[in-house]
């Protein structure tokens, strides 16, 4: 088997473009040869909650585990499972899954979060009442993301 040589220029100007557009994960496949660059976020306590400055970006290499969250004060976070677009409500004008102070029982759907083109519903993991909803409708949002947080 031929050794692949790596393009190392082409590897610098997606670790720039991931930093320009804030990226986390950025891969491009041609002539049947793919490469992907990454970068790990790290989740920072305090409110509200932040991230930390992202690590150096990672060439042509398994991609990092994200960082795990960490746990709110009063209560359990439910975070995203994927990369993708919260949405708060099942379509446009109806009201939402969830409210700060809703009960919840295991299982009932918080909210969805669209992944290529697919409505991934996010079900509460437990019984409890909604603390914090943590993202707005139609964000954007990252694998390991804090959406929600049940009391």
């Amino acid at each position: 088997m031929a050794k692949m040589s790596l393009d190392k220029t082409l590897i610098r100007e997606l670790a720039d473009l991931l930093a320009e557009a804030d990226l986390t994960e950025i891969e491009v496949t041609e002539n049947g040869r793919s490469i992907r660059v990454a970068r790990q976020v790290t989740v920072v306590a305090g409110p509200p909650a932040a991230y930390a400055a992202p690590a150096a970006p990672v060439a042509a290499a398994p991609v990092a585990a994200p960082a795990a969250a960490v746990p709110v004060a009063s209560g359990q976070p439910v975070t995203s499972p994927m990369v993708g677009t919260a949405y708060l409500s099942p379509e446009p004008g109806a009201q939402a899954f969830v409210r700060p102070g809703d009960r919840v029982t295991k299982g009932q759907t918080l909210l969805i979060v669209e992944a290529m083109k697919t409505m991934n519903p996010i079900p509460a993991p437990r019984d409890g009442t909604v603390a914090k909803v943590s993202v707005e409708n139609g964000q954007p949002v990252e694998y390991g993301e804090i959406l929600v947080v049940l009391e």
